[in-house]
């Protein structure tokens, strides 16, 4: 009865990683799918469906169905043995004999072949809320780069706009004499540019989409609901708690399971039982019957006092993989709640401060280059000068929303 139990290792960076190269060959064709009717779901909602769909999370259903079905096998008799003797084994006369014969296990083993099945069921059901937990992260991660990649869009879109009435008044003023030709021939470089990331940037968001529907495991062309706000929001006192319990519970049932293999291979120390039944012949005169009664004694029991010494030693190896994946998320959430007060604190900045700053530096030079009072170079130094804060404060929130959904969901590292 040898089992080994070992736990995934399945984080989204890795999962990620096998994916993106496969994604990014096929952008060509992703961008063409936009053009087909898009489904828009709410976060709560993909996760949703991502648990539904997921073929992993399926399969460990079956695990769980298949270690419950297995207890109706918890009592194990002998196959019934039947024999038959003929010769002439009483007297010259050629003589029949028929004989069955049953062993029944004694003591606790059919209860302890339960016992560990049960344990054996609950085990699946860990390794499947694992599997339920590290989807919900990739699914929070995919959903929010594409927020992401939405935001980029609207952003590339004002500065389109930006840049357009640029060239118009650059134009304007070529005519009047005001200026040179060199500001026209500047205004619709960018503009022509601009226009360029454009085409970029659909095909980054067609990659986004491409990752969140892979991870949502459907054929529809899901894609986040654009009235969510592009911050995360982060919920405070829950971080590294469900981590923290989704791994204690593993490893315990770990352990759980092998204290029943203890049990287990002690019970299959015990003797057996038979019961047997006869007829035969004598002298070719029949019919001549009886019962037998025996006991299977295992005398060199061991093996399983071996086996029973080694899931002992699993269970310490199972306490003691316990203790070090605690001590790894103990030290993973400190650098990932650092990290998280930093992007904090960085997106308030921008927040409170520096989108103000772009969009009153934008406006005020607009009006001073339309009315003459600003130089053409000024007015780009100030207008690039907004345009990098803007830019920022869109990977500012975007790094944000990476090191909040960390923190929320830090990384399960059972290996």
């Amino acid at each position: 009865m040898n089992s080994i139990y070992k736990t995934q290792n399945l984080t989204f960076a890795n999962f990620a990683k096998k994916t993106l190269r496969t994604l990014r060959l096929s952008a060509f064709l992703l961008v063409s799918t936009v053009i087909f009717a898009q489904q828009s779901i709410t976060l709560e909602k993909a996760i949703e469906l991502a648990k539904s769909n997921n073929i992993d999370l399926k399969i460990a259903d079956k695990e769980i169905e298949k270690q419950t079905v297995l207890k109706k096998a918890a009592f194990q008799p002998d196959p019934l043995q039947v024999q038959y003797q003929g010769g002439q084994f009483n007297s010259a006369d050629y003589d029949h004999n028929v004989s069955v014969q049953q062993f029944f296990p004694l003591g606790n083993i059919t209860k302890a072949n339960r016992q560990l099945q049960e344990e054996l069921a609950k085990l699946a059901e860990k390794r499947k809320a694992l599997s339920s937990y590290e989807i919900e992260k990739a699914v929070t991660l995919a959903y929010y780069q594409y927020l992401y990649g939405v935001s980029i869009q609207k952003l590339n879109a004002e500065l389109n706009e930006i840049y357009t009435k640029f060239l118009k008044n650059a134009e304007l003023r070529f005519k009047t004499g005001e200026s040179g030709n060199i500001e026209v021939i500047s205004a619709k470089a960018k503009v022509k540019e601009i226009e360029t990331q454009k085409a970029q940037l659909e095909y980054d968001l067609a990659i986004y989409q491409k990752q969140l529907q892979f991870f949502i495991q459907t054929n529809e062309n899901i894609v986040p609901d654009q009235n969510t706000a592009l911050q995360y929001i982060f919920i405070e006192n829950q971080q590294n708690t469900k981590a923290e319990t989704l791994v204690t519970d593993l490893y315990q049932q770990q352990i759980s399971v092998y204290q029943k293999e203890v049990q287990t291979f002690k019970a299959l120390r015990t003797p057996k039982v038979g019961v047997g039944y006869f007829a035969q012949t004598i002298n070719t005169e029949s019919l001549f019957q009886g019962f037998t009664a025996g006991l299977q004694i295992p005398l060199f029991g061991g093996v399983n006092t071996t086996k029973a010494k080694v899931a002992e030693i699993s269970i310490t190896q199972s306490q003691l993989a316990l203790d070090k994946n605690k001590m790894i998320l103990n030290l993973q959430r400190d650098e990932l709640q650092n990290n998280f007060e930093k992007q904090q604190k960085n997106l308030a900045y921008f927040q409170n401060e520096g989108s103000q700053y772009a969009n009153q530096i934008i406006e005020t030079a607009q009006k001073s280059y339309a009315n003459g009072d600003m130089s053409y170079w000024s007015y780009i130094s100030f207008l690039n000068q907004a345009i990098d804060i803007k830019k920022q404060f869109a990977e500012a929130t975007h790094s944000y929303n990476q090191s909040a959904i960390e923190l929320q969901f830090p990384t399960i590292k059972n290996n």
